[in-house]
């Protein structure tokens, strides 16, 4: 006999816990289910932990429109939870004439997104800001940030339990089914069941395309392929060069890196993107020469031992494009037919700056409460 509620919302990182604030604030009865021990373990974990303006997504994609809503959100949610962060801005740096041109393209496109606080910085400002930049022509992003993605999860994972909303750890997801009146799911772990719900949130991350599958009565065509890349962080080992996040151009990435503090300071580099098989977070520690040459167009002043290994993640795409030209992929029942449920594939970046921002838009695509 399965057990019922209101809404089931597969997966427990920073999108799936949003996704349950939201249907739990709503005054739905919701359970998470989360197949690993702790929430937010891999994707949601693993990242810059930047939060992104918005300055280079493609007009009228699901990205150029959640993120700048997905920011206003985290900068009203995160003062008022006690979450770590800090509007720090972005320097969106060219090294070279020929950069530089590009730059007003990239202004242009955050204008059309919405997206109108962005100014060339002369380069006194610059060197005021960051003394250690090299830099020819540097765009400033001022409401760029960062976070501390451990304490939001578990501010929205608070949130979503104050409100009634249940999460069920070591709880995989071994299949499901479409009935005539609901969505069954099944729940392996140390006590088997089946939740009957009338919504089901796939938001499992490297999990969704392979959960999508094996549910009864979704067809198969609506599943899109998935492609995982991997991407690895360097660390400055003890100085602070930057305050700053630091950004090379679109489509730099295979010779440069991003530049990012966290919110004690500290400062990484990374990541670098390789193609990979399975979810791998181990550091390949002869990557050094890479980090090192790709930190010196922005550190010059970079000394042997600065940099030491730091950790990896991997990112679950649909396609090998860069993240600003890939979309979030959001089925509902206008897509796969089924009432109630609502599929997230590619949820990559900017995934964590949208997260609040794509609940909303999830809550939009559900019958009413």
């Amino acid at each position: 006999m399965a057990e019922t509620t209101d809404c089931v919302v597969i997966g427990g990182g920073v999108v799936g816990l949003a996704c349950a604030r939201e249907m739990a604030l709503a005054g739905m009865e919701v359970v998470i289910i989360e197949a690993e021990d702790a929430v937010g373990l891999h994707t949601s974990s693993r990242n810059t932990s930047c939060i992104h303006a918005g300055l280079n997504y493609v007009p009228g994609s699901l990205k150029a429109r959640l993120v700048l809503r997905g920011k206003e959100l985290l900068y009203q949610f995160c003062p008022e939870h006690g979450v770590a962060h800090r509007r720090c801005g972005k320097l969106m740096v060219a090294a070279d004439e020929a950069g530089a041109a590009e730059l007003p393209k990239i202004k242009a496109n955050a204008e059309t997104n919405g997206l109108f606080d962005l100014e060339f910085l002369d380069p006194a400002q610059v060197r005021e800001m960051e003394p250690e930049l090299a830099f020819h022509t540097v765009l400033y992003s001022p409401s760029s940030g960062i976070i501390d993605t451990h304490e939001l999860m578990l501010a929205l994972l608070g949130d979503a339990e104050a409100n009634g909303a249940v999460l069920a750890l070591n709880s995989p997801v071994t299949g499901g089914r479409v009935t005539g009146d609901g969505i069954e799911v099944d729940v392996g772990g140390a006590e088997e069941m089946t939740l009957k719900c009338r919504i089901c949130i796939n938001a499992a991350g490297f999990g969704a395309q392979k959960i999508a599958a094996a549910m009864d009565g979704v067809p198969p065509e609506t599943v899109p392929a998935q492609i995982l890349q991997k991407g690895v962080y360097f660390v400055a080992a003890s100085k602070r060069p930057f305050t700053h996040l630091i950004y090379p151009l679109p489509g730099e990435h295979g010779s440069a890196v991003h530049v990012s503090p966290d919110v004690a300071g500290a400062v990484r580099f990374g990541p670098n993107t390789v193609p990979t098989d399975g979810i791998d977070y181990s550091v390949d520690e002869s990557l050094a020469p890479f980090f090192y040459e790709a930190a010196k167009r922005f550190w010059p002043g970079i000394e042997d031992g600065d940099l030491v290994p730091g950790w990896a993640g991997v990112r679950p795409k649909t396609s090998n494009e860069r993240a600003s030209r890939n979309d979030f992929i959001v089925h509902d029942s206008s897509v796969h037919g089924v009432d109630g449920l609502i599929n997230l594939f590619g949820i990559e970046s900017p995934g964590m700056t949208s997260s609040m921002a794509i609940a909303e838009h999830v809550r939009s695509l559900t019958p009413a409460a």
